[in-house]
């Protein structure tokens, strides 16, 4: 899962907030000091290999076309990462650069060839690159809360619903998301301010919630000390809007706005409602940021208390911190490594630990655009509404268990129980065992079902509107699960059926698809998709078990992966998915720590994730700890605070 970055300019953002000691000392675990003690060797070694071997590769194969002297070809230059390969802007170029070799796309079949042996070499040097970084927790994104994370927190704020953001527009799926501030939305968070402060504060009568009600019912008592209990209130309720202490120049600020609004013969409850709705449009309120001014001799420091709290709430529940974790942050414990484990495993065992899913899980599952994707109604009547909505919830249930049992990351590939209604339960052939409408647990004994790959959400959501692909099936195995790097398909590919000039009416899909290793523009990397996908195609495009295609024949479900191991089926196929437990975590591991720092990884987040690996395979993959570590992990703690991006 890739999660694209937009930045955007906002005012404002991540003023001080009197947090100005560098708190280097209270850094927690995992936090990338305990590098190898050989690290100085390797990153010797990895600039020699560079030197010697991957320089000349470049040289020999690569800039005839893709350097400065003249016009690169799609868009790529390596005259440059020659001169600083290590550097973090140049990863995403190395992983493309090596897929493309890998798959013998590159060079191009008119140019001269590598070895076997020297394609091999490139592909290693990816995973060398990261010992050329220097420690470095990246870059902190400002970012804006999204729809549904500034909708749960306007509930825990007033008690309002959480329709009342329904107006805003939907977030773009990836690294983060692709966020930015028009003025239409501006008028939008002005509109729902107002729709929020209607429900809670109208006609001067407060309908207080148990976070305001504290400051909101002294502010229906002011009188001629109204400026002085106004700074009163606006310094309280600040902290709690902003999720952090204010400083007294936002104070002032705030009494601006309150100030306006007497001078323009409001009431002092009207003028006080219009300086909480202030807050409520507040760049402090709509983004989450770091502290502002820090005075430090080094670069990196930890986050503050405050920001780690929100970081670690919006990761997990999507919403703000609550009174716990505010505690925590006031007494300045949180940055304590038992302390910000225990408020991991407090914080996974809430229902509101459910956000995870509907936030990082169904990116990483593809599954964003399914109820609305669609799908031949002929074909499959049974794709209905209520049918979409417990695909998903079966795919949600499902992931949220093995969270909260804390079992090892191979369940997402078997296991014996799913989670099914009536609706859902014919795909599974238990009809007669599953009544209603309630999603409930069901044991599984079809080794062809239990775990993500049998299950009718990610089936459909891997298909075209009326047939299979196992392309794309293929493609989702490798990214989503194996998290290999698959290159882009060359553009202007035509349609499966017009890639064939005889008749392909009689041909089975598997044949049509067979066709891509036919051409050699297609072939190199359909060769190491389309045959995990066959494994898959005994499930038809919703995700029903099949025995025979469309054109009634049967079914060849064999296939290999890279690296040649073979299965006959999609129960095969598992078993060795099942058994690279290493790397189904790390894919895991790389794509949550994305999520949660909102960007890409480069450079040094790959050494971080080593470390990680470690501490994970040591517990057995489980999932609670793969969440605990990325918490506690040092760029999720950490800031380099010379270089702010606000994005997402």
């Amino acid at each position: 899962m890739v999660f694209g970055l937009c930045s955007i300019a906002v005012v404002g953002v991540g003023q001080s907030n009197g947090q100005t000691k560098d708190d280097t000392n209270r850094a927690p675990e995992n936090d990338g000091s305990s590098r190898d003690t050989n690290f100085a060797d390797l990153k010797s070694d990895t600039e020699k290999f560079f030197r010697d071997r991957v320089t000349p590769f470049i040289k020999t194969y690569c800039l005839d076309c893709h350097s400065n002297k003249k016009p690169t070809e799609a868009g790529v230059n390596f005259s440059p990462t020659l001169k600083t390969p290590g550097h973090a802007a140049f990863s995403e170029q190395w992983k493309n650069a090596a897929a493309r070799v890998k798959a013998h796309d590159m060079p191009p079949d008119y140019e001269d060839q590598p070895s076997d042996a020297d394609r091999q070499m490139f592909v290693e040097w990816l995973e060398k690159i990261k010992y050329l970084s220097e420690k470095d927790p990246g870059h902190f994104v400002i970012r804006r809360l999204t729809k549904t994370e500034y909708a749960n927190t306007l509930r825990d704020l007033f008690g309002v619903d959480g329709s009342v953001a329904d107006t805003l527009p939907d977030e773009v799926s990836g690294e983060g998301y692709l966020n930015s501030l028009s003025p239409m939305q501006l008028e939008q968070y002005l509109e729902i301010a107002d729709k929020t402060l209607d429900q809670t504060w109208s006609d001067k009568n407060l309908n207080p919630t148990k976070i305001l009600e504290p400051f909101l019912n002294d502010a229906l008592e002011l009188e001629a000390d109204a400026r002085d209990r106004a700074r009163s209130v606006a310094r309280s309720v600040a902290k709690t809007v902003f999720r952090r202490p204010v400083s007294e120049a936002e104070v002032e600020v705030l009494l601006e706005v309150f100030d306006l609004g007497t001078q323009n013969e409001l009431d002092h409850q009207a003028a006080l409602r219009l300086m909480l709705k202030s807050m409520l449009v507040s760049p402090q309120f709509l983004f989450i940021t770091p502290a502002g001014q820090v005075e430090s001799a080094s670069k990196i420091v930890p986050l503050d208390d405050y920001q780690l709290a929100s970081r670690l709430s919006y990761l997990l529940w999507a919403t703000m911190p609550d009174a716990e974790l505010t505690s925590l942050a006031d007494q300045g414990k949180l940055q304590e490594p038992d302390v910000l484990k225990a408020q991991v495993k407090r914080l996974l065992a809430d229902p509101r630990s459910r956000a995870l899913f509907d936030g990082f899980a169904a990116q990483w599952l593809r599954l964003d655009d399914l109820k609305t994707k669609v799908f031949d109604p002929d074909k499959f009547p049974q794709m209905t509404n209520e049918t979409r909505t417990a695909m998903y919830d079966e795919a949600r249930l499902f992931f949220d268990s093995v969270l909260r049992e804390n079992s090892s990351v191979v369940s997402f590939i078997e296991s014996d129980y799913t989670f099914l209604n009536d609706s859902l339960a014919s795909f599974y052939g238990l009809e007669d065992n599953v009544t209603g409408r309630q999603m409930r647990r069901v044991k599984l004994s079809s080794a062809h079902r239990g775990g993500l790959l049998g299950m009718p959400a990610i089936l459909a959501a891997t298909s075209f509107p009326n047939r299979t692909s196992p392309v794309k099936r293929g493609v989702w195995v490798l990214e989503q699960v194996l998290g290999e790097h698959v290159p882009s398909a060359p553009p202007d590919v035509p349609e499966l059926k017009k890639q064939d000039s005889q008749d392909s009416s009689n041909l089975t899909l598997r044949e049509l698809t067979e066709l891509h290793t036919s051409d050699p523009v297609c072939a190199n990397c359909h060769t190491m998709l389309d045959p995990i996908g066959f494994g898959l195609e005994n499930f038809d495009a919703i995700g029903q078990w099949r025995e025979r295609d469309d054109n009634g024949e049967a079914i060849d479900a064999s296939g290999e992966l890279p690296g040649g191991e073979r299965f006959s089926g999609v129960a095969e196929l598992k078993a060795i998915l099942a058994g690279r437990a290493d790397q189904l975590s790390r894919n895991l591991v790389e794509k949550l720590l994305a999520y949660a720092l909102c960007r890409k990884l480069e450079g040094y987040d790959e050494i971080v994730v080593d470390e990680l690996m470690q501490t994970i395979a040591a517990d057995g993959y489980r999932m609670q700890t793969l969440v605990e570590a990325v918490v506690t992990s040092y760029p999720f703690t950490h800031r380099r605070i010379e270089d702010q991006r606000i994005s997402r």
